[in-house]
């Protein structure tokens, strides 16, 4: 259940059909599960909430069907959720699990074939509910069994959104997020910081992988990363991180917090010293004294760092 417009009517069609529903939901750094939350509020039906940041780490680094248009590993994610859920499902004595997805509305995620692979890679092949479109798949195991009424379910197809409009009309569902976005593993600016960090300290920190969302990235030809905070706020969270790394910032004028995992070398502690100088307020000062490095004299200049700054 993402909170979507699709998620929200599955719930309703699904107790139309005579089914008893709770929701279940998964967060990580990349994408909340805020909105899931407020629909199953509004809906009433309980929600289960998972931690899936270990899970989609380890899809992002063996990504057995690859990935889609940036670092999304749709396919795979999408597999392992609905097995993640159909461990609840067992443990619960449910009868299947059940999404919003509808046929053809994503071409590569959700066409026939990868709703086949989904099935089978999650293990719940014939129990794994599409209420939306049901009545232009196979007929499911609870359906045959008689335990949802298939005449319920519906037969949506293709990326026009006028029917779910319609029947949000019905169910007055009113509060639902836009369609697009709302997992950062799709953008590809995101994507070009993701793999810089796999190829370099890797995904097995996670507070380093929840820091992907803040701050400037830089990294230097000889493998240095720096996270170079952009306003108070961020640079608040980096001084909380320095368990992580090495903390630099300016002590004599407001200026950028620095965190660098993994020093290489004090030549590279001295570039990283300034590149905070050089991004700090030191209007007319002749030296930036920076925490752990000391002073760095003039000139403040960030043109050499930006063809090493990843975003």
């Amino acid at each position: 259940m993402s909170g979507g417009l699709d998620s929200q009517l599955a719930v309703r069609v699904l107790q139309e059909a005579g089914a008893e529903v709770e929701g279940v939901c998964f967060e990580t750094p990349f994408f909340s599960s805020a909105a899931a939350r407020r629909a199953a509020a509004a809906l009433g039906v309980k929600l289960h909430v998972i931690d899936f940041t270990e899970d989609e780490c380890r899809l992002i680094e063996n990504p057995p069907h690859g990935f889609g248009g940036a670092m999304n590993p749709c396919i795979d994610c999408h597999a392992t959720m609905i097995r993640r859920a159909g461990e609840l499902m067992v443990s619960l004595g449910y009868d299947f699990v059940a999404t919003g997805e509808v046929l053809n509305q994503r071409p590569m995620s959700q066409n026939r074939q990868s709703l086949g692979v989904v099935a089978k890679t999650s293990g719940l092949e014939g129990r794994l509910v599409r209420p939306l479109c049901a009545q232009l798949l196979e007929p499911t195991i609870p359906e045959q069994e008689g335990k949802l009424d298939r005449s319920k379910l519906l037969g949506l197809s293709g990326r026009r959104r006028e029917p779910q409009f319609e029947l949000a009309k019905k169910y007055g569902v009113v509060d639902y997020p836009s369609p697009a976005g709302g997992c950062k593993l799709t953008e590809k600016g995101f994507g070009h910081r993701l793999k810089d960090l796999l190829d370099h300290e890797g995904l097995g920190n996670r507070r380093l992988v929840e820091l992907l969302l803040i701050a400037r990235r830089f990294r230097f030809p000889d493998g240095t990363g720096v996270i170079l905070g952009r306003d108070a706020s961020e640079n608040a969270t980096l001084k909380e991180c320095e368990n992580l790394g090495t903390l630099i910032y300016p002590v004599n004028c407001p200026g950028p917090t620095a965190l660098v995992p993994s020093v290489s070398s004090s030549e590279a502690l001295a570039k990283v010293a300034a590149l905070v100088a050089a991004w700090s307020k030191h209007d007319q000062l002749q030296t930036a004294i920076v925490t752990n490095v000391g002073e760095v004299p003039p000139p403040y200049d960030r043109a050499p760092f930006l063809p090493y700054q990843i975003l």
